[in-house]
């Protein structure tokens, strides 16, 4: 009882640590500039929306969006499409080199990511991709690879045998069986890995930073560091484009809650 009482009490410290810069960001985010310098209380003396029609118009939020969209779109698509099929051939299919093949893409979770920024740069360069957004998409279905295949590849493996041998017995190729059954079967798999790759592609800021020079490719982080890059920085206009960026991941996780932590389940118990 008394290891219980203290997990709740660990629990409930690192929640209050985890989530009070949160809400400071939102608290601030409906302060005046004048107010979130004084600091004070956490609720807002006048609460105000002014500060978020202000952020719409110097954040330039649209194209922002447009952008943050279509390289987080991509790269979601490009890694569901690629890991998938990768995934099913180690899970099911049977060729010389599986094992080793697999165990070297599970060996690169922990090589850290920073390390190949500049290799990946350079690769950019030579490909005639760097500053744009499909050289930005590239780097990041690649390095999604270790995770997704890990996950993908044990719930694949969950999926009865029987099922692909009946499948195969009926005349359905092996792509028809892939589509068919074992895609409609791992679905929380698939979310659970379309978020975890979104969700970093979205906030990523390093990658970005060093690749992007043009103001009109800019994702929504590289415009929220141009609200900082003043005199004279308004933090509760950075604070109310902070928020606004997240909504859409919030937003995301919340509808999908359900099929990630079922995805996280069944890739534990394959």
């Amino acid at each position: 009882m008394k290891a219980r009482v203290l997990a709740y009490v660990i629990l409930g410290v690192y929640t209050i640590i985890s989530v009070y810069p949160f809400a400071w960001m939102v608290s601030g985010a409906f302060k005046d500039s004048a107010e979130v310098l004084r600091g004070g209380n956490l609720i807002p003396e006048n609460p105000t929306f002014g500060t978020f029609a202000r952020t719409w118009g110097e954040l330039d939020f649209l194209r922002y969006f447009g952008n943050s969209l279509v390289v987080t779109g991509g790269t979601t698509i490009g890694v569901l499409v690629i890991y998938s099929l990768a995934s099913y051939a180690f899970a099911v299919l049977k060729f010389p080199g599986r094992k080793a093949i697999y165990t070297g893409f599970i060996a690169l979770l922990f090589v850290p990511g920073i390390t190949v920024l500049l290799p990946v740069v350079i690769l950019q360069g030579e490909l005639g991709v760097l500053g744009t957004h499909f050289g930005l998409i590239l780097p990041f279905v690649n390095g999604t690879a270790p995770l997704s295949i890990l996950l993908l590849t044990n719930g694949f493996r969950a999926v009865p045998a029987e099922l692909r041998e009946s499948a195969r017995c009926d005349g359905a190729s092996e792509l028809r069986t892939f589509l068919s059954i074992y895609l409609p079967v791992c679905r929380p798999a698939l979310v659970t890995i379309a978020l975890l790759t979104a969700v970093p592609t979205w906030n990523e800021y390093v990658l970005t930073r060093v690749s992007l020079s043009d103001p009109a490719t800019y994702t929504l982080p590289l415009g929220l560091q141009s609200l900082t890059a003043t005199t004279s920085p308004q933090y509760n206009v950075i604070m109310a484009a902070s928020l606004i960026i997240v909504i859409p991941v919030i937003v995301l996780f919340v509808l999908l809650q359900r099929y990630f932590i079922n995805g996280l389940v069944g890739a534990v118990k394959g």
